[in-house]
């Protein structure tokens, strides 16, 4: 039997059993990606992420994600997660000020900066692909079905689209918290309509009516063909989320030119989490994508696998 071990965080926030769970494996290099695949399984967390070698010597790490059913090309939470624990453990060099990393992911090379205050860990971020629109959905019946709402609980002032930074998500306006929590999800809606089309499998939900008064939105996010029912905190969509936003004139501008979101996400779930969003946006060019937050390690274990 060989002996694995791995890392768990909560990411996306600062407490104990909020934000989203993540197993963070140290040495997953040796590992099929068939095994990987039924560690995730075992563990039926949101995702699994593999630390394994970099195919280019520049790069720190190739890393491997895994929910309970599907590998993805690109994700935030292990990204950010992942981050974390190397740094928490001092498995690359660290310094107090910023820490510039790359992490090779399916998608594509993605940077990382880890943010380190008197060998505290304060932030970590990580620069998504630029967001590609897609297909804005006109069904909001069928939409409103798929949530268990009447109609006039859609936010008229905002489209259902389509975004992706690497993983598509159908975003989905609602008018306000009170709706937001009235969801019932419809797999039965969702399996006719919705789950063999990849731009329309992934439904993200928000509203900007929010609980915390520094927050610019509240979400929820579906994944049933991720094997996710709910997830407690996005970061894939997060990039997307912020574009969508400053794309339909949802959100003001700073006076630096930048937009600054803070997503909050997983409250329905009693897991609170908060995803920082920065958009950079230069004319009709969206030049940089960023989402950043914390996270916190509540436990460490062995797993045995043949």
């Amino acid at each position: 039997m060989k002996t694995l071990k791995y890392t768990l965080v909560d990411v996306f926030t600062s407490q104990s059993f909020g934000g989203n769970q993540l197993a963070v494996f140290h040495d997953g290099s040796s590992l099929t990606t068939k095994t990987m695949q039924q560690i995730a399984n075992e563990l039926n967390l949101s995702e699994t992420a593999f630390i394994c070698t970099p195919n280019k010597p520049q790069n720190q790490i190739n890393l491997r994600i895994f929910t309970p059913q599907v590998e993805l090309p690109i994700a935030g939470h292990p990204t950010i997660g992942t981050a974390f624990v190397m740094a928490y453990l001092k498995m690359l060099p660290t310094q107090d000020g910023v820490n510039e990393w790359v992490f090779e992911e399916e998608h594509g090379d993605i940077s990382v900066t880890v943010f380190l205050n008197k060998e505290k860990i304060t932030k970590v971020e990580m620069i998504q692909p630029i967001p590609v629109f897609g297909e804005i959905l006109t069904r909001q019946a069928l939409v409103a079905d798929l949530l268990s709402l009447p109609k006039g609980e859609l936010d008229p002032r905002l489209p259902i689209q389509t975004v992706s930074s690497g993983l598509p998500f159908l975003f989905v306006p609602l008018r306000s918290i009170a709706a937001m929590r009235e969801i019932n999800f419809r797999t039965d809606v969702w399996e006719r309509h919705f789950s063999r089309n990849p731009d329309r499998q992934h439904i993200f939900t928000f509203t900007t009516e929010t609980e915390h008064d520094d927050s610019t939105v509240h979400c929820r996010m579906f994944a049933p063909a991720m094997g996710i029912s709910e997830d407690p905190a996005t970061g894939a969509a997060s990039g997307p989320l912020g574009a969508f936003l400053v794309e339909h004139g949802a959100i003001d501008k700073k006076a630096d030119g930048n937009y600054v979101i803070r997503s909050e996400q997983g409250f329905e779930m009693g897991r609170p989490s908060f995803i920082d969003i920065m958009i950079n946006k230069n004319n009709q060019q969206y030049e940089e994508v960023k989402i950043g937050g914390t996270a916190i390690v509540v436990g460490q274990g062995e797993l045995y696998v043949p």
